[in-house]
């Protein structure tokens, strides 16, 4: 069972990212503060549940959450400033977008670098400990799935409704065949025996 927060005096936003470890597409982060006493048996990680799971708790979180935000980083901003940098400028984002402003920052994984007034904690794991840090996962998550399908319209060769930008085998021989576009991370050996500049 999943915590409902480390606090208890302090309003907690939980935060995570989603996309880090693509070849194409958005990095998108998401903070959520939910209410002290929440509850949900169903909320977890992200990556344990299903699509459909996903989509229901999407909904469920945006209704009980008292606030949610959701922003992201693009390809480019992503090749400028690497995706470390540009995962924590995409959780600063959020965090900034809050309506109710939290008085303390709880972070899935180990590292951050806050870009505002507000402590943060660094939680290795925490979207399988905490409720909040779980529903941002599922929030970040959703959203940037939803903007893969809506870009793999445009772009079918690369399965970015199935495989959402991630290494595929599917997505690499695509990349071979088709070379990268615009939605690609140009810093990212997007195949690991070309070299980058030749795949346009």
């Amino acid at each position: 069972m999943l915590k409902s927060f480390l606090h208890p005096n302090l309003i907690e936003a939980g935060c995570d990212e989603a996309g880090r470890g693509c070849l194409a597409g958005p990095v998108y982060a998401a903070a959520v503060i939910l209410p002290k006493d929440y509850k949900n048996e169903l909320l977890d990680d992200s990556k344990q549940l299903s699509k459909k799971q996903r989509n229901h708790l999407r909904e469920i979180v945006e209704k009980d959450a008292l606030a949610y935000a959701v922003d992201f980083c693009t390809p480019k901003r992503i090749d400028k400033i690497n995706i470390l940098n540009a995962s924590f400028e995409a959780m600063n984002k959020a965090v900034g977008k809050l309506k109710l402003k939290p008085e303390i920052l709880l972070i899935d994984g180990n590292r951050f670098r806050t870009e505002n007034d507000i402590p943060y904690e660094c939680i290795i794991k925490g979207d399988g400990k905490f409720l909040s840090i779980a529903a941002a996962s599922i929030l970040a998550k959703t959203y940037r799935d939803e903007y893969m399908e809506k870009i793999n319209k445009e772009f079918p060769n690369y399965s970015w409704s199935s495989n959402k930008g991630y290494p595929t085998k599917a997505h690499r021989n695509a990349i071979r065949l088709h070379g990268a576009t615009k939605y690609h991370r140009m810093s990212f050996r997007l195949l690991p025996d070309v070299v980058q500049g030749k795949l346009f």
